[in-house]
């Protein structure tokens, strides 16, 4: 019998639960580009009206596309976005066109934050860092409910500590 080809950046489809972040990140996510747009067509707004040529005009189009551009792009990335546990390691994936699968070991993590901006607190979502002793190893997982956010951390921290014991 033979296997079925394997992804690369799903290495384990038979094994691995991927948890979805939770939907409130694109809200977030776009709430923090229509602030930044806003700032950037003040900026040419106020360009155009001291010295009116209709380069401002386009640039202005040009923010507006891009903005439009970026905000779909945004929300097919928040469902990339996903994480597993499992009993050694913790994976993490996101990414559209650049898609990244990080595998983080449990005995690897030096400490596990947990962070929330004013946006995200606001929508009710929080961030978990993972640090290892690499700095290119450190994986993230954004836009968690507080509660699930506190038991990832929790659940890491005594699953590192664990496993840590045995170095």
């Amino acid at each position: 019998m033979t296997q079925p080809p394997v992804d690369a950046l799903t290495p384990w489809p038979d094994t691995v639960v991927w948890r979805p972040v939770s939907p409130k990140l694109i809200t977030v996510e776009l709430i923090a580009r229509v602030v930044w747009v806003v700032v950037f067509l003040a900026g040419l707004g106020i360009g155009w009206y001291f010295a009116p040529h209709w380069a401002w005009g386009a640039g202005m189009a040009a923010v507006v596309v891009y903005a439009i551009w970026r905000s779909v792009v945004t929300v097919r990335a928040v469902h990339a976005w996903g994480y597993a546990e499992r009993d050694q390691d913790l994976l993490v994936k996101h990414g559209l066109l650049v898609r990244r699968l990080s595998i983080v070991p449990y005995a690897r993590m030096q400490f596990v934050d947990v962070t929330a901006g004013p946006l995200e607190r606001a929508f009710g979502l929080a961030t978990v860092q993972l640090h290892t002793a690499s700095a290119a190893s450190d994986a993230k997982v954004p836009g968690l409910p507080p509660a699930e956010a506190s038991r990832l951390r929790d659940r890491l921290t005594a699953l590192g500590e664990d496993r840590a014991e045995g170095l």
